[in-house]
């Protein structure tokens, strides 16, 4: 009976890592990103106000990430790093945004310590709080914790995306790799 357990748990278990490695969540590499949505912005030129981020940053390369979570560690490191890469490819008019999917009036703080924390210079950080927060023809998968969309000409180059404590730093190297597909 021990046993039968243990294979069964085994098998589960082997399963949920298969399904984490098989997550999909958001439009694909060559797919066209699905359009303009009005998140509150946090941070940036919209501050306290909604605005398209998708809208403002037009036909240039742009890193757009969804996340769940304000108060993740990995999630901050991730828009630290990308940031960054923003900052350095300036002349290549680079986008990067966060949205963050939750209660607006807890996570406008949490986003505010975690933007002057970070000293985020070109990222602009976001929420949506709305019943269906992101259009749904974004195809979010609400497994997915975090998912990084890389596109430019509003074409998708890369996507990555993580379930619920699978970010780590080498799944933040390989994003920040990845932006080499959207810079010229």
């Amino acid at each position: 009976m021990i046993r039968q357990l243990w294979v069964i748990t085994m098998t589960l278990g082997l399963g949920g890592i298969a399904a984490a490695a098989d997550l999909q969540s958001g439009p694909q590499p060559g797919d066209k990103v699905p359009g303009a949505f009005h998140p509150y912005n946090v941070t940036g030129e919209d501050a306290g106000q909604c605005a398209c981020l998708y809208c403002k940053a037009g036909d240039s390369p742009v890193v757009m990430i969804f996340a769940r979570r304000g108060d993740d560690a990995m999630t901050h490191k991730l828009i630290q790093a990308i940031d960054a890469e923003t900052v350095k490819n300036a002349k290549a008019e680079m986008h990067s945004f966060a949205i963050f999917m939750g209660n607006k009036e807890k996570l406008i703080p949490q986003l505010k310590d975690a933007a002057q924390k970070a000293n985020l210079k070109a990222t602009i950080l976001a929420i949506e709080d709305k019943e269906d927060p992101i259009p749904a023809k974004y195809n979010l998968n609400p497994e997915a914790d975090v998912t990084v969309i890389l596109y430019v000409d509003r074409i998708v180059k890369a996507n990555h995306c993580f379930a619920k404590g699978q970010l780590s730093e080498k799944a933040i190297d390989a994003i920040v790799k990845d932006v080499a597909k959207i810079v010229k």
